[in-house]
């Protein structure tokens, strides 16, 4: 059985939109190693792409409906930020960059992410014992 064309339109749009987010994800790994693009650019656009290649959310995918919410609002609304405070022709170079050639995985990359989301639990779980100790 076929899909309705109606249906196989909508599903090729989220798939060219699921598409896009990837390359100007990548994209936006490439500009925050940029010189030409600004400090505060780069820290933007690197903690977009490391939440985004992230394989940890803010919000669980299990928890229904809010848990695809980073993905469907906060994800694009990062990269939409990023997108603006990096100079545009520098962004366009590495867009065009992020089309022609695929993004490898990283070891190195997926080590530093998860260091750093054990380190940011420690001292969620560091500051929630401090809090509910009780006083001595």
């Amino acid at each position: 059985m076929t899909a309705p064309s109606g249906d196989t339109s909508m599903v090729e749009r989220l798939r060219d939109w699921a598409r896009s987010i990837k390359r100007d994800v990548h994209a936006l790994y490439l500009s925050a190693r940029d010189p030409r693009v600004p400090w505060y650019a780069k820290a933007v656009a690197l903690a977009v792409a490391a939440y985004a290649l992230s394989p940890i959310d803010l919000i669980p995918d299990f928890i229904p409906v809010l848990g695809y919410l980073d993905e469907l609002i906060i994800l694009p609304l990062g990269i939409l930020l990023a997108v603006r405070l990096i100079p545009p022709a520098v962004f366009a170079e590495h867009r065009a960059t992020a089309t022609s050639a695929p993004m490898q995985a990283s070891r190195g990359a997926a080590v530093v992410i998860i260091a750093i989301w054990i380190g940011l639990a420690l001292v969620g779980i560091g500051a929630a014992v401090r809090y509910l100790a009780p006083p001595t």
